[in-house]
């Protein structure tokens, strides 16, 4: 043994929010919970034990002028991993970072592909903007090129109505979401307002993001197809700041922004209370800065979720719900080491003691 790579992680580790064990070792940058024989020498780390957090929206590649150079989304992913980020779901991004995939010391990624919107219907330089027809065909090439998911634009402000209105006709964007499930890929689209959700919901779709325009009509139909929501609260916070700026010219566009932000909190527990996924998604990598996985769960308890949920969130529900693992015997070491039992105090995120990533401490200490 005394050729391979081996960390002792003492102290209490959060296998689930009940399954707590009694320590781990990570041999060659795999968890064991038998100690490996004949070793001698080793580092040891101790604390309270995570597995590592997910991001499941996230823009690695990306600010809020688009595509970036590799040494900026290395930084992105660096600061990410620091705040304990060691599995992210990057939810549309224009750059390319298959190369971080070679990189055993930066988060691990599921890319969703380009955002697919609607001509002028999206932030510049974002996405592919294209019209109805050509849908189809983009999904399709998507889903080919990502990590098994595809991210459309299901709304965004329309100049000539003012306000956000839907970007995709119905028939439409059931072709696409049917395209993408033949072609094994899970499909998620960005919404903010009301009118779009029942479309997409019934056409099939996997998750939607932000879904600040949940109602109590959608909300029981989302509950039973079992479609996600990852309520990037952190980003619903600028919603004001929005509004203010476009209230000279869309003031009806301000007033609806203003009133999705008011009802968040609520939206988020209603969402809860009827059983519909929700994951902790940051967006980072536009306008916000990286490295906010913990702020995002300090909200969704603020929203009124229990802390264990609001931690599995971002933990044991959202790997699963990744289909990546967690901190079972033979999975990749990635976790993170905390002063305090996070299930007491979620804040405790904020703090990370030590970052392991493929059994190394990589941060912290």
């Amino acid at each position: 043994m005394s050729d391979h790579e081996v960390l002792h992680v003492k102290g209490r580790v959060l296998v689930g929010p009940e399954d707590v064990r009694d320590g781990l070792w990570a041999v060659d940058g795999r968890i064991t919970y038998e100690r490996p024989l004949g070793v001698r020498e080793f580092a040891t780390v101790e604390g309270w034990v995570m597995p590592g957090l997910v991001d499941a929206h996230c823009h690695v590649g990306l600010d809020a002028h688009g595509a970036v150079d590799a040494e900026t989304s290395e930084r992105q992913a660096r600061t990410d991993r620091d705040a304990g980020t060691l599995l992210i779901r990057d939810a549309g991004s224009a750059a390319d970072t298959r190369w971080i995939d070679d990189r055993d010391d930066l988060p691990k990624i599921i890319r969703a592909g380009r955002h697919i919107a609607r001509t002028r219907r999206y932030i510049r330089n974002y996405a592919h903007e294209i019209e109805p027809g050509d849908l189809v065909a983009y999904v399709a090439a998507e889903a080919r090129r990502s990590d098994g998911w595809v991210k459309l634009v299901g709304d965004w402000i329309d100049r000539e109505a003012g306000d956000l209105t839907p970007c995709w006709p119905r028939g439409e964007v059931e072709a696409a979401i049917a395209q993408a499930h033949r072609l094994g890929a899970r499909v998620t689209a960005h919404c903010f307002a009301e009118d779009s959700l029942r479309d997409l919901v019934e056409a099939g779709i996997d998750c939607v993001e932000h879904a600040t325009g949940l109602t109590e009509d959608t909300i029981p139909l989302f509950a039973e197809r079992g479609v996600a929501i990852v309520p990037t609260l952190v980003n619903i916070a600028t919603f004001p700041h929005l509004a203010d700026g476009g209230e000279a010219k869309f003031p009806d566009w301000s007033a609806h922004m203003r009133r999705l932000h008011a009802r968040r909190y609520e939206t988020v527990r209603a969402a809860y209370d009827a059983g519909i996924p929700v994951f902790v998604g940051t967006d980072a990598g536009g306008a916000l800065a990286h490295g906010l996985v913990a702020e995002e769960v300090a909200e969704l308890v603020r929203a009124g979720i229990p802390a264990r949920d609001a931690l599995g969130a971002t933990a044991w529900a959202a790997r699963e719900w990744l289909g990546r693992p967690g901190l079972e015997e033979g999975a990749p070491a990635d976790l993170v080491v905390y002063e305090a039992d996070p299930r007491a105090d979620v804040r405790v995120l904020g703090a990370p003691r030590h970052v392991v990533l493929n059994g190394r401490v990589v941060d912290g200490g």
